[in-house]
């Protein structure tokens, strides 16, 4: 669509897409029709791994295979009792690349390399992206705290110049990202590109409820808040009666609703009882966790699903960046990358 060498960066090179555009791999949102409708309309589509079982993980990719001949990512979490085998999965399937919420272990990234995948983690310090330079990931998401669901304190318009600074591999910007004049703002940062959840949480291809989407687009640009009552972790959600109930609970009652909701995702996900408690002291290990917030992180997927997955926004919990405030309609995931890109060159056109 539009041939300015700017829009063709060193990530666009590296993963093989026509635009610095990533979707990234939002839990219960990022399946299989919102990734091949991204990697499909030039961007990067990211599958969302996290919860779901590894049968569920198999029929999405092939799914995605079916849809778009485009290279795409899933998204993984490295303490997962059944990480490696999913790993495997990824070279097995040739999926281009293995994007990571948190901090990979080492030896899945050696893994990973080895066989041909990219790694991409998300990061919110310079520290971090340091680190994970260090130990050979392909490209990072230096996401500030604009960002939606987990995030950290630094705003993205620090936290980007500084990590693309002292890292010499691509960086893709995220948090208050929605549009062309970001994106150029980005790439004026020293990012390779950006990377988007809230914008494309609101498209025709999410499969999130109509009525959850409409919550969203009444939001205002003061109507989120960062909270650690959902699960110990800072993260940015809209303001409900439901966070407001959340953040008024006592510990103890906190404690019992995270053990129960535990519970119920050992169910829906088909993991056993022993790999539950494997998977909670591997947490506690390199998060480390005390108890409390051990069982406290049981809350975020399903509370997120209560939303997401069955429109029960009155039970639920609903992640969100603070650009949902920005956000007026919901477009085709085409439409909405070509805009994107439209802005970006008419934008770089009137800086020139």
């Amino acid at each position: 669509m539009t041939g300015h060498s700017a829009l063709q960066t060193p990530f666009c090179e590296l993963v093989g897409v026509r635009y610095p555009i990533v979707q990234t791999g939002m839990g219960w949102v990022s399946g299989a029709e919102l990734t091949a409708a991204t990697s499909q309309a030039g961007g990067f589509g990211i599958l969302a791994a996290a919860t779901m079982t590894f049968d569920e993980l198999v029929e999405s990719i092939d799914e995605v295979q079916r849809r778009t001949e485009a290279p795409f990512g899933v998204n993984l979490r490295a303490d997962q009792p059944d990480v490696a085998a999913r790993v495997q999965l990824l070279v097995d399937k040739n999926v281009r690349l293995a994007s990571f919420a948190g901090a990979p272990r080492r030896d899945l990234i050696d893994k990973l390399k080895q066989d041909g995948v990219l790694t991409m983690p998300t990061i919110g310090a310079p520290r971090h992206a340091e680190k994970m330079a260090e130990w050979g990931v392909d490209a990072l998401i230096a996401q500030g705290h604009e960002g939606g669901g987990h995030t950290g304190p630094i705003p993205t318009s620090l936290l980007l110049p500084k990590v693309t600074a002292i890292v010499d591999i691509p960086v893709l910007g995220a948090g208050g990202f929605f549009d062309g004049r970001g994106l150029i703002a980005a790439l004026a940062w020293g990012a390779s590109g950006v990377a988007m959840g809230t914008r494309f949480l609101l498209t025709q291809e999410s499969t999130v409820p109509d009525t959850v989407k409409a919550r969203y687009l009444d939001a205002t640009l003061k109507q989120t808040v960062v909270t650690r009552s959902v699960d110990g972790h800072p993260q940015r959600v809209i303001q409900t009666p439901v966070v407001r109930t959340l953040e008024r609970s006592g510990r103890l009652l906190g404690v019992f609703r995270a053990l129960r909701h535990a519970m119920a995702f050992r169910k829906l996900t088909g993991t056993s009882l022993f790999s539950l408690i494997r998977e909670g002291l591997a947490m506690r290990k390199t998060q480390a966790l005390t108890w409390p917030q051990l069982l406290m992180a049981a809350n975020a997927p399903m509370l997120t699903r209560a939303s997401m997955v069955d429109g029960r926004i009155e039970t639920g919990i609903l992640p969100t960046g603070q650009v949902t405030g920005l956000i007026e309609e919901l477009p085709s995931v085409e439409a909405l990358i070509e805009r994107v890109m439209a802005e970006a060159a008419e934008t770089l056109e009137r800086l020139q």
